[in-house]
């Protein structure tokens, strides 16, 4: 079951003047965090556009991806969308961050005795599920190229499996190198990278096929002026200090060659997706 996280800042419009959107974020973070990021990216889009966005949280990343796969969400922050099997929901990406591409990392406690990848062998590693692009296919795949096997343990999201490395329930896990450095930066953590892959642009902002091409158009223009707009910026800087991200801030508008590689990762990888 999906749940719904209301709007929160200033007034909503009527409802008959305001176009309603579902927004699906991928389960990465708390509700509370992610509620904290992206309400008053959508309060700021509705008084610029009349476009009211309404947040939805599913309870895991598989639930989220499930979500996404029946084309539930009119738009969509997710990566996940270049799974195969998402090719029918056809969501088309508009927006990237503005930050540069982040990687997809194995990672280990700083006073950790794993040292290298073949440390791992036969032993448990976190993930923060099995759809988890960056988190769990990318390190996975090259662990079966370097026949390193390992047994998988899955923490329901990104900030579910490092709450588990901190606390020392696994030695080792596979993250999303942006969202590692903000949790551990937020929660005073050292660790060390035992392997990275190569740049992946994070997660788009992308829209589902049914949603009028006008809407799609003034959320699309109106998230990517915020970082050029004296009240935009002041929302995405307060909104990323939440959950402690850094300068650049927002969002540029993009399209599907600058996540090719994702295409490619997946027609290449050892790694099959599981349902």
């Amino acid at each position: 079951m999906v749940a719904t996280c209301l709007l929160s800042g200033l007034a909503p419009a009527p409802a008959a003047a305001a176009e309603v959107l579902s927004f699906g974020v991928l389960s990465q973070r708390s509700a509370v965090l992610t509620a904290q990021y992206w309400n008053p990216i959508f309060d700021y889009v509705e008084r610029r556009t009349g476009v009211k966005l309404m947040l939805k949280i599913a309870r895991s990343a598989p639930e989220s991806n499930d979500e996404i796969e029946k084309g539930s969400y009119d738009f969509v922050y997710s990566n996940s969308i270049f799974l195969p099997r998402m090719a029918q929901a056809d969501y088309q990406v508009i927006l990237r961050p503005c930050s540069a591409a982040i990687t997809g990392q194995i990672v280990t406690l700083r006073d950790s005795p794993l040292r290298s990848l073949s440390d791992l062998q036969g032993k448990e590693l976190g993930f923060p599920s099995a759809d988890a692009v960056l988190g769990h296919a990318v390190p996975m795949d090259h662990l079966l190229r370097e026949g390193i096997v390992v047994t998988p343990v899955y923490g329901a999201n990104q900030e579910g499996i490092m709450g588990q490395l901190k606390a020392g329930r696994v030695l080792a896990a596979g993250v999303n190198s942006e969202l590692m450095k903000t949790f551990a930066a937020r929660e005073n953590i050292a660790y060390r990278v035992l392997w990275e892959s190569q740049p992946f642009y994070n997660l788009p902002i992308a829209v589902h096929p049914r949603v009028p091409k006008g809407a799609s158009d003034a959320v699309r223009k109106a998230i990517d002026a915020m970082e050029d707009d004296p009240e935009g910026l002041r929302i995405l800087k307060a909104a990323s200090s939440a959950v402690g991200q850094k300068a650049p801030y927002g969002f540029c508008a993009s399209g599907p060659s600058d996540y090719q590689n994702y295409v490619v990762f997946y027609k290449n990888a050892l790694l099959k997706e599981k349902r």
